[in-house]
């Protein structure tokens, strides 16, 4: 059974940072492509960044290029997603999802976490 399992989430001023994990278990880690998404309330949910299988090539939304940064250790079966200068409007649920081949569109992927919310105040 495939488990995703994101942590590191809380509330954090304006300006500040947080480093969210994904445990991964019950898959294969490093062949898997990875991604983190965010749904804001009453907003559709969208993407943030992958990662390829080996960590070697990573993708960004544009609008959100430079304050976050994927990454893995394929050894611990973790993802990780930093984010710095953090907004009000980062204020969100951050998703991990596992996927074949690392792209924006969250119909291609596999499996999915439960979420850990990220709330920024001002």
């Amino acid at each position: 059974q495939v488990q995703l399992v994101e942590s590191g989430g809380g509330l954090v001023q304006a300006g500040g940072s947080l480093r969210l994990s994904c445990a991964a278990s019950g898959l294969t880690f490093s062949a898997y492509g990875m991604g983190w998404f965010r749904q804001a309330p009453g907003k559709e949910r969208e993407f943030v960044a992958a990662i390829a299988p080996s960590g070697g090539a990573k993708y960004y939304a544009d609008a959100l290029k430079g304050r976050f940064t994927i990454s893995r250790d394929n050894a611990k079966n973790t993802l990780y997603l930093q984010i710095d200068s953090l907004k009000p409007e980062d204020t969100a649920v951050y998703y991990c999802a596992a996927t074949l081949r690392p792209n924006p569109r969250d119909t291609e992927y596999n499996y999915w976490g439960q979420g850990t919310q990220v709330t920024v105040s001002s």
